[in-house]
Order: structure tokens, then sequence, then C-alpha cells
């Protein structure tokens, strides 16, 4: 019997461990796990190594502390270490102590009360890994927890700080209008001075007043824009709304190392990639239990206890019993069920097979995505920085020639009216480039 349950054991691989797949685009990832940690690069280190704004870390650290979502995540993997703990015990024998009392009659002898108090232990033999596999599986979704918690985690830094600059940038583009607003005011009333004097019509008052005007329509939306922005801060806190103060000049950098690209080692460490790989694992057990059913199931019961009923006979004195007992439970009737379970249990790996398959190169999609954006924004932020410079000596020059009447009204205006145009655009590419190594950041699964 030994032989043969070795034998069969071994052909379904029902007490194999599962291994990471070796084909494809998951054998790659298979191998980056072989790779020894490369601490230094982005998704490794410290979120207060890459979020250096001392305002901005202790709006995190608050958000890891309050936030509601975070703790659920904490929670999940505490439910899941008790589940597994509840599967090794399933290896040990279960007690169980269940006093009881009847009542016997023997033809006309009267009705005789007795008792028993009866202890019996009860151990299922794990012939076919049944028990192994739900240990097993139990243990990857401890694992898929706490990744899922890591993800949360992750994803609440990166929210914390995307909130942060978003908040640096439209507080600077504030400041940029009602800084402009102010220059515009004493160009109208240059504009009238110059009326006055003959210089110009009441065209150039109006057209310098329409612009004033346009400047101090756009600053409401910037202040509408700050206060939602300032909301979902509070509630990434988990605090009542209110405004959050940031440092205008900060800025994030990308290390010099991850303008060459990212390995297939910094994927792995990706939260939502190790998830997904332990909701494979988990199908791949199911999938072995589900061959388990396949074969019997082994008991060993005893039984003893001190009483007055023993059997179907209540004696007097009261006396101590013992029972042994052994069975072997085979499926006969439900092989089809069975079978139907086995390939529902195929099916349902092969999905998460997929899953597992995508969320590796989905990581490596938004890692690229994550990468061009940042170069992109560079290129653009240093054209958009000269542009600005030339713009200013470009109002600048105009006001002079105004004043020299060597230009006309439409020319300062124009001019003025790009200076704000690159300012703002150079704010817009400024928050880019900082959402750019927040996304990132977050891509290569960092967060720890």
């Amino acid at each position: 019997m030994a032989v043969a349950i070795a034998a069969t054991t071994g052909s379904c691989n029902l007490y194999k461990k599962y291994e990471t797949p070796t084909d494809g685009i998951v054998g790659e990832y298979a191998e980056a796990l072989k790779q020894p940690v490369d601490s230094t690069s982005l998704g490794n280190l410290g979120w207060r190594e890459v979020f250096t704004d001392p305002l901005l870390q202790g709006y995190i650290d608050s958000a890891l502390v309050n936030n509601k979502d975070l703790q659920n995540a904490k929670l999940n993997v505490d439910i899941a270490q008790a589940q597994l703990e509840g599967a090794k015990l399933a290896y040990f024998p279960s007690v169980t102590f269940a006093p009881n009392g009847a009542g016997n009659q023997v033809g006309n002898s009267g009705l005789k009360w007795g008792w028993q108090l009866p202890l019996t232990v009860s151990w299922q033999a794990d012939i076919f890994g049944k028990l192994t596999n739900s240990k097993r599986a139990a243990e990857s979704a401890v694992l898929q927890s706490d990744a899922y918690r890591q993800a949360v985690q992750s994803q609440i830094i990166a929210g914390v700080a995307s909130c942060y600059y978003s908040l640096v940038s439209l507080n600077n583009q504030l400041r940029i209008y009602e800084e402009t607003s102010k220059l515009w005011k004493e160009s109208v009333k240059m504009m009238e001075d110059m009326k006055t004097a003959g210089r110009y019509t009441e065209v150039a008052v109006v057209q310098s007043r329409a612009n004033y005007y346009s400047v101090l329509a756009a600053i409401p939306d910037i202040k509408q824009a700050i206060a939602k922005t300032n909301n979902t801060m509070s509630l990434l806190l988990n605090v009542k709304p209110q405004e959050w103060a940031v440092n205008g000049s900060s800025e994030l950098t990308l290390p010099a190392k991850i303008d060459g690209g990212v390995p297939m080692s910094y994927l792995a460490a990706r939260p939502d990639v190790r998830a997904s790989e332990q909701s494979f694992a988990q199908a791949y057990y199911a999938t072995n239990i589900a061959r388990a059913n396949f074969y019997p199931q082994l008991t060993l019961t005893a039984s003893g206890g001190y009483g007055t009923l023993l059997g179907s006979t209540v004696v007097d004195p009261a006396k101590w019993f013992l029972n042994l007992a052994g069975s072997l439970t085979a499926p006969l009737f439900t092989r089809g069920q069975n079978e139907a379970t086995l390939k529902a249990a195929k099916l349902q790996q092969q999905q998460a097979l997929n899953t597992f398959q995508y969320s590796v190169l989905n990581a490596a999609s938004e890692v690229q995505n994550a990468l061009v954006d940042i170069t992109t924004n560079r290129e653009k932020q240093v054209n958009i920085a000269e542009q600005e410079k030339n713009l200013e000596k470009a109002v600048e020059f105009n006001r002079d020639l105004m004043n020299l009447s060597t230009t006309t009204y439409l020319e300062v205006i124009s001019a003025q009216q790009s200076l704000l145009n690159s300012q703002i655009q150079l704010e817009n590419v400024k928050l880019n480039n900082n959402q750019g190594v927040i996304t990132l950041y977050q891509a290569l699964g960092g967060g720890r």
C-alpha cells in the first residue's frame, strides 16, 4: 500500500510545491527573482530618501498612521495569518469532550438511567496531501495580503506626494496670476495716462482692461483647484478638511542610473506583481486539493471515558471504557462531481496565470511610460525656462519702446500675454516632472 500510495502521489505531484513558471515574460520574471536585490534602485529606496521635503515627510508619516485603507490592509494580513494558523493546526488530532446521559429499558426490567463522560481523539492522516496543500495555500494568502498591504502603502505615499506637488504648482500659479494682475493694472493706468496725453485712443485702454480682467477671471479657478486638492490631502491623512502648507520651491529629482532603463529585477519588487503571483500559487494548490478528492481519506479515532452507560447497557457501578477505530473513506459515486471540480480548478488556475502574465507586462509598460514622460518633460522644462527668460526681456524692451513711441500697445500686450502663458506652462511642466518621478517610484514598487 505504501509503495502504491507513493507512486500515485508522485505521478500527480500532489505534494509538489509551487514554482514560478519558466516560460515567456513570467520566465524572465522568475530569472529576475534569482538576482541579488539592488538596494540602490529607485523602487528599493526608502520613501524618505526620495521625498526629502520635511513638510511632505510629515504629511506622509501622518497618512501612514491614520489612513483607514492602510489599516484595513494591515488587518487583512492579520486575518490571513490567523487562517494560516488554523491550517497548520489541522495536522494535529482533534479532541472533543461530550458528557451525555440516557435511559435504557429491556423487557419489564424498568427504565434505567446511565451517564458517560467520554473523551474522543480523532486524527486525519494526510496521505494524499490535502492538508499540506491547504496549508501552503494559506501561506500564499499571507504573502498575497502582505503584498496588497505594500501596494496600498505605496499608493498612499504616492497620493500624498502627488497632492503635495499639485499644491506647490497651484500656489505658484496663483502667485504668478496675482503678481501679473498687479502689473497689468499698472499697464491699464499707463494706457489711461497716455490716452490723456493724446498718444493713444480709447481702444488701447479698453484692450488693456480686457486683458487685466482675463487675469482676474482665472484666479478663482485656481483657488477652487487649491481647495479641492487640500480636501483630497485631508482625506488621505484622515482628518477634517483644512489648508496644507507647502514649500513653493520643492522639486523632485530622478537618480541618474534610472536614465539607462529599468531591468526586470526592479519589477520583481512591485507588490501588485507579487500579489498576482501568490494568487496563481493559491490556484495551483486548489487544483492539487481537487485532485486529492479522488483518493480515500484515512481517519483514526480513539475514545475513552468513565460512566454507567456502556453501549446499549446501563451498568452499576460506573466503569472505565475505551474504543479504538479506523476508517478509510473512498469516493465511489462522486467521481463525476470530482472531475467537474478538478476541471473548474484547472480553468481558474489558467485564469490566474493569465492575470499574472498581464501584471508583469503591465508593470513593464507603466515603468517605460513613466521614463518617457520624465525624459520629455525634462527637455520641455529646459526650453520653456529659456523661453520665459527671453519673454521677460521682450516685455521690458517693449515697455521701454512704447515710452519712446517706437512700438504699439498691441506689441506690449502680446508680449505680456506670451510671458504669462510661458510662466504657467513652466509650472505645469515642473508639476508633470514631479508627477513622473512619483509615478515611476510607485511603478517600481517603492514605498517600503
